[in-house]
C-alpha cells in the first residue's frame, strides 16, 4: 500500500478555484493509478475524475466534466486536482485514492489506499 496525504482544500466562492494535491510515499507510485473522491455529508463517497498509471486520457464524472482535471507529476510522487468553476454543489471532503493496475474504477471498494481527506466548501 501506499500513503496518502491531501492539502489544498479551503473556503471558495462560486465560480472560484482550487488546486488539490496528493502526496504519495512509496517508489512505486508510477504503477498506481489514483484517482479523486468526494464526499458530502449525508451522502455516500462518490468517484470525481481518475488518471491511469499507464497514462492516457482521465476519466471524469460527467459532473465534473469541463471544470476538474486531474495530472499526475510522477517524478514528485504527486497527483493534482484542478477544480474551476466551482459550484456550491461541489462542497465535500475530497479524498485521494490509488489502486494497482491500469484501470480507472469509479467504485471506492476497488481502491487500496485512501489519503485523510480534505474540505472544500463552495459558497453561493
Amino acid at each position: 500500500q501506499v500513503q496518502l496525504i491531501e492539502s489544498g482544500g479551503g473556503l471558495v466562492q462560486a465560480g472560484g478555484s482550487l488546486r488539490l494535491s496528493c502526496a504519495a510515499s512509496g517508489r512505486t507510485f508510477t504503477t498506481y493509478t489514483m484517482a479523486w473522491f468526494r464526499q458530502a455529508p449525508g451522502k455516500e463517497r462518490e468517484f470525481v475524475v481518475g488518471i491511469s498509471w499507464s497514462g492516457g486520457t482521465p476519466y471524469a464524472a460527467d459532473s465534473v466534466k469541463g471544470r476538474f482535471t486531474i495530472s499526475r507529476a510522477n517524478a514528485e510522487n504527486t497527483v493534482y486536482l484542478q477544480m474551476n468553476s466551482l459550484k456550491p454543489e461541489d462542497t465535500a471532503v475530497y479524498y485521494c485514492a490509488s489502486k494497482i493496475g491500469p484501470v480507472v474504477h469509479t467504485t471506492p471498494a476497488r481502491y487500496d489506499s485512501w489519503g485523510q481527506g480534505t474540505q472544500v466548501t463552495v459558497n453561493s
